[in-house]
């Protein structure tokens, strides 16, 4: 044998169990730590999806309201000037954000949320609350709790049986995967994306709607 062959001898890898390591043990702990992994996800991770839950479970019950449609018609029926809150139908903001957040238009639900919480609607500070706590945005999560929670505009006291109302109805609605209201149907999409595809130069959020959304949502909450 010569030299090399001695040192390449020496150098294989032993392929047999060494010494002293129990590989049934080792592949038992490794099974067990995945478990543990799968079975206690993060406390945030679960914080988050839960308030995404509520939101859509939230939003759905706002879009099934029997006088949603009207205000969505009076909204699309306003001035083009989007920051006089003396002419925004704040409830039919409202409506426009959760319709937009169903159908994956979450950028422009938050800016249409924003529009109503600012000119005071509590409903929808409460709306971007759980958007934000959806994202991980703990901070922003927190600042529209507390407009929900405290005075808004010098408005009225805050109504705790409304916030506790929601909270029971989409707790109730996450434990069961039950709903009596509808997700927003194929011809309401289409006119929300048909809305999106109109988008005037750099823009990217969904602009205000238009009476041929309306007249959609208004069959759809007569069904």
């Amino acid at each position: 044998m010569t030299a090399i062959d001695e040192l390449l001898a020496d150098a294989r890898i032993a392929t047999g169990p060494r010494d002293g390591f129990d590989v049934g043990a080792a592949l038992r702990r490794l099974a067990a730590d995945a478990a543990a992994a799968t079975a206690k996800p993060h406390p945030d991770t679960v914080r988050a999806a839960q308030a995404g839950q509520r939101l859509s479970v939230v939003c759905r019950w706002i879009l099934n309201r029997p006088d949603a449609a009207d205000h969505v018609d009076r909204l699309a029926q306003e001035p083009e000037t989007l920051t006089d809150d003396r002419h925004l139908d704040v409830d039919g903001a409202l409506v426009f954000a959760c319709l937009l957040h169903l159908t994956d238009h979450r950028e422009s639900a938050q800016f249409w949320w924003q529009l109503a919480a600012g000119a005071g609607h509590r409903a929808a500070a409460y709306c971007l609350h759980l958007h934000h706590l959806a994202l991980g945005e703990t901070r922003e999560a927190q600042h529209w709790l507390h407009e929900v929670t405290d005075d808004v505009l010098d408005s009225e006291a805050p109504d705790s049986t409304f916030l506790a109302t929601l909270e029971a109805v989409a707790t109730y609605v996450r434990k069961t995967g039950s709903s009596r209201t509808n997700a927003p149907t194929g011809g309401l999409e289409m006119e929300v994306d048909r809305l999106a595809t109109n988008k005037s130069g750099s823009c990217i959020i969904v602009q205000r709607p238009d009476r041929r959304l309306a007249d959609q949502l208004h069959d759809f909450t007569r069904r």
